[in-house]
């Protein structure tokens, strides 16, 4: 065993060095998952992941939009958190990928009628379509995925995801029928991950994970 001592340290110092596109594999950009979770497991608190939330999370949370050239979502995710623009206060915007399983796309929201949004939508069950539409017809290279647990569990399951970064709350959320980060359809295999870093600040554990990959 050995202690993990948070030392100081900013959000430009933690990615300094980080080009999340450099190491994406040919045939697909690289892919990381960003989520934020309960001490117990769960992926939201009163259905939304507000709650589980701090000032800091929130800050790594706009610093990864910030590294990559995509952000995917699925529409469930879309509802709930009632997207608006993917960063804020700046023009240019990261493409925005909206995976549906049925085509149902949330136009009425924020993101959807900001003119500065750059969005593609993708129906179908495989978000890897998506992903190779993205680098085909707009260059991307890396993609943040925010979820929700039914999009993390297909890209889990089509062995799409490179980096997984998560957020733990210092809540125990409690309730019945627990909402997890991954939420597989089917019999899904157990995914190695192996630490990169871990941090912590406003009570929270920030962890990074690289996928570990055979060979």
């Amino acid at each position: 065993m050995k202690r993990l001592t948070p030392q100081p340290t900013t959000l430009d110092e933690l990615f300094a060095d980080v080009d999340f596109g450099a190491p994406a594999p040919s045939d697909r950009p690289y892919l990381v998952i960003n989520m934020v979770a309960s001490a117990d497991g769960r992926a939201t608190l009163h259905g939304r992941t507000a709650d589980l939330s701090s000032p800091a999370d929130k800050e790594l949370f706009f610093a990864l939009r910030r590294q990559v050239d995509a952000v995917l979502v699925g529409t469930r995710t879309l509802r709930e958190e009632r997207y608006g623009p993917l960063l804020r206060d700046e023009e240019e915007q990261p493409l925005a990928i909206v995976c549906s399983r049925r085509g149902d796309f949330p136009e009425d929201i924020p993101l959807f009628t900001d003119p500065r949004s750059r969005i593609l939508t993708h129906t179908g069950p495989s978000p890897k379509e998506a992903l190779l539409r993205a680098q085909d017809e707009q260059g991307v290279r890396s993609v943040l995925c925010e979820g929700g647990p039914t999009l993390n569990g297909a890209l889990f399951a089509e062995d799409l995801v490179d980096e997984l970064f998560l957020a733990i709350s210092p809540q125990i959320a409690n309730g019945p029928a627990p909402l997890t980060i991954v939420e597989a359809a089917g019999p899904g295999r157990p995914v190695d991950l192996e630490p990169v870093w871990m941090l912590e600040a406003d009570g929270m554990l920030f962890c990074r994970y690289a996928v570990a990959r055979a060979g």
